[in-house]
C-alpha cells in the first residue's frame, strides 16, 4: 500500500521538501514543443511543473497535445520549382508545402 494515500497536499509538499524534492509551477508558458525528425508534438497553454530532486530537474507537462508532421523540403527542390514555374522562393516553397513535397504537382499548380 502506498503510504501517502489520503495525505493532504500541504503534508505531501512538506514531506517532499524533507526528502530534498522541490516543486515549482512555471507561469506564463504559452506552448511546449517536442520536436522529432518527422513530427512535432505541440502542447498549447500547458501547466508545467518543475521538479528538482538530487540536483536534477524534471518537467511535468499537462495539457492537450497536437501532433504535426514536418515536411523537410530541400533547397534543391525549392530552386527547381522556382526555375520550372518562374516564381519566387516563397511561392515555390508554399506550393511544395501544399502538395506535400510533390515537385511535379507543385510545378503544375503554379503554371496553371
Amino acid at each position: 500500500m502506498f503510504p501517502m494515500k489520503g495525505m493532504n497536499p500541504k503534508q505531501m509538499q512538506r514531506m517532499m521538501r524533507q526528502l530534498g524534492i522541490k516543486m515549482d509551477e512555471l507561469e506564463g508558458v504559452k506552448e511546449v514543443v517536442i520536436r522529432f525528425e518527422n513530427k512535432e508534438i505541440i502542447i498549447a497553454n500547458p501547466q508545467v511543473t518543475v521538479i528538482t530532486a538530487m540536483g536534477e530537474k524534471s518537467y511535468q507537462i499537462v495539457g492537450k497535445e497536437e501532433v504535426r508532421g514536418i515536411l523537410n523540403l530541400s533547397e534543391e527542390d525549392i530552386k527547381l520549382v522556382m526555375e520550372q514555374a518562374g516564381v519566387d522562393y516563397e511561392t515555390a516553397k508554399k506550393a511544395l508545402e501544399e502538395t506535400g513535397g510533390d515537385l511535379a504537382e507543385a510545378i503544375i499548380r503554379l503554371q496553371s
